[in-house]
């Protein structure tokens, strides 16, 4: 059955697409130990759906650095590029939904809360920068984090479909809240860094996926 005009569908990368959450976490732990601080279990859980100048502000603020956000935020970067480049995957199945969706006729973007130049590597690696016809970031946006619904609806606007048209697919939480407040369908992707969270998210989101062989068909 094919994707009804009009529709679209709203992807965030990082533990939806892409297999890359492990990627973050041993950025930290890579990080905390260069700055022989403490790695906390509570971290990841604050800062998953954080831009990464607003997480570099949070972790000064927290553990008293002299560094700048802009400064740790490229700090960071520089230490992801190269495992977004080389070692990150696509999630089981997800190439062949991306090239399904595309062939039926929906609009598809990307949401993500990474920085343009990360996300860019991230998907050229994996092969599915050309499936979207908009990719947004949060710092594309007003916005500071998933915690609004703006990166979603700024994606919409750029597809030229009205929210109550729009299908996200999503790992984290406050995310997934984000998305449902702007109106939009919302699927959310079962994810290793997500599993405390699940029931929360299950009676929030309007299915819930653990890989691209059970996405819906039709948006």
């Amino acid at each position: 059955m094919k994707i009804n005009e009009g529709k679209a569908a709203i992807f965030d990368l990082d533990g939806t697409l892409l297999d890359s959450m492990d990627v973050w976490h041993q950025v930290d732990i890579d990080f905390f130990r260069m700055r022989n601080i403490p790695l906390t279990d509570d971290y990841m859980g604050v800062v998953n759906a954080m831009r990464p100048e607003e997480v570099a502000r949070y972790t000064i603020e927290r553990y008293g650095l002299d560094d700048t956000p802009t400064e740790l935020a490229k700090l960071w970067d520089s230490m992801v590029l190269e495992a977004y480049g080389t070692t990150v995957e696509a999630k089981p199945h997800a190439v062949e939904y991306l090239d399904y969706l595309k062939s039926s006729g929906a609009r598809l973007a990307v949401a993500t809360s990474l920085s343009p130049q990360v996300r860019e590597v991230g998907m050229e690696h994996v092969n599915i920068r050309k499936f979207f016809d908009v990719v947004v970031s949060v710092e594309d946006t007003n916005a500071k984090s998933k915690h609004s619904p703006e990166v979603y609806l700024a994606a919409a606007s750029r597809l030229g479909i009205a929210a109550k048209d729009c299908t996200v697919f999503e790992d984290l939480l406050t995310a997934v809240k984000a998305a449902k407040s702007a109106g939009m369908s919302v699927w959310a992707m079962e994810d290793d860094y997500s599993l405390a969270d699940g029931p929360a998210i299950s009676a929030i989101a309007d299915g819930v996926i653990s890989g691209f062989d059970d996405a819906p068909k039709v948006l």
